[in-house]
């Protein structure tokens, strides 16, 4: 049997540290969601309980991924690109007669991560913006499904970049040869995407709380606020400049490129997501993790962030991409 403390010897000091502080973060919030009761006496924080539980999960079984190597992390991401297009086709309603395209829809996952497990970049760069792109309508058109025709393909197009190729590059970052992944290796890159994606969401929901004031998009999302939005941007900027060097082979304007844009990208995939809800009326897009919606709520801003961030590190550092 292996012995898992000879499994976290060999892991880098630096990733090991990381979900330690990752942990650390949720042991706090643990904390002071169990002193709330008796600061605010009938306050309901139930949800906020909830919410901490889950990450809890999410945490572990992310945290476990990365410490085993990459193809349980792409097997991982692969699991979420299916609940998050399930997710996704059941918000926009599919028609009976769309049950074809539905299964092609899904059939592209595996397609797809595999590719990724492949380690084809090329061929997954093309993949799903082209030939699928050019694929799911003219099977369409040759089974006579003409009734909104223009729309319907849209809507699986969006769905599938969003929920499988966006996400996707997530887990090829786990395919960066060690020589190019800097001190910590690939599973350094993911978990600071991760980290700084998560604690964009969460510092701007904390400065808002804090200062806003003045509302960013009262049609879209009317609790985002400029003050929220600035102060995510500049603590997860700080985050990014911190420990990019660290986790990744980034330094300088290549660095600064990444910190400046990156909360930008979390931002505009949270509020695109909350567009999407709004226009079909739905709060959540699902309820599979308690206090925090379905999947697709939880991945909304890495939807923008993961294609950023992965393209950023190859055009300024990753020969390999």
């Amino acid at each position: 049997m292996t012995n898992p403390f000879a499994a976290l010897a060999v892991q880098p000091p630096a990733l090991l540290w990381g979900l330690g502080g990752v942990l650390g973060a949720l042991t706090v919030a643990v904390a002071i969601a169990a002193v709330l009761p008796a600061l605010k006496p009938g306050g309901d924080f139930r949800n906020l309980r909830q919410r901490i539980g889950s990450w809890w999960v999410m945490i572990a079984l992310l945290a476990a991924a990365l410490l085993v190597g990459w193809p349980v992390v792409v097997a991982l991401f692969a699991v979420i690109s299916f609940i998050a297009l399930r997710e996704f086709l059941s918000l926009a309603r599919m028609r009976p007669e769309d049950r074809l395209i539905v299964l092609t829809a899904y059939l592209t996952i595996p397609v797809s991560y595999g590719f990724i497990v492949a380690d084809t970049y090329g061929f997954y760069l093309v993949f799903m913006p082209v030939y699928v792109f050019m694929f799911l309508p003219f099977l369409m058109a040759c089974i006579g499904q003409t009734r909104n025709y223009l729309p319907t393909a849209a809507t699986f197009h969006w769905g599938l970049v969003t929920c499988v190729y966006n996400l996707g590059f997530a887990a090829f970052l786990m395919r960066t040869p060690a020589a190019e992944a800097g001190p910590v290796g690939p599973a350094g890159l993911v978990f600071l995407l991760l980290v700084a994606t998560e604690a964009n969401d969460v510092a701007q929901y904390v400065w808002g709380k804090l200062l806003g004031r003045r509302k960013i998009m009262p049609r879209v999302s009317p609790n985002k606020t400029w003050e929220g939005f600035l102060g995510g941007w500049a603590t997860t900027a700080a985050l990014i400049w911190v420990l990019g060097p660290v986790y990744t082979p980034l330094h300088g304007w290549a660095l600064a490129v990444l910190a400046a844009s990156l909360p930008v990208a979390g931002f505009a995939g949270d509020v695109t997501m909350s567009a999407v809800k709004r226009d079909i009326g739905v709060k959540d897009t699902s309820a599979l993790i308690p206090g925090h919606g379905g999947v697709l709520d939880r991945a909304d801003s890495l939807i923008f962030t993961a294609p950023l961030y992965f393209h950023i590190l190859a055009y300024f550092s990753l020969e390999h991409f």
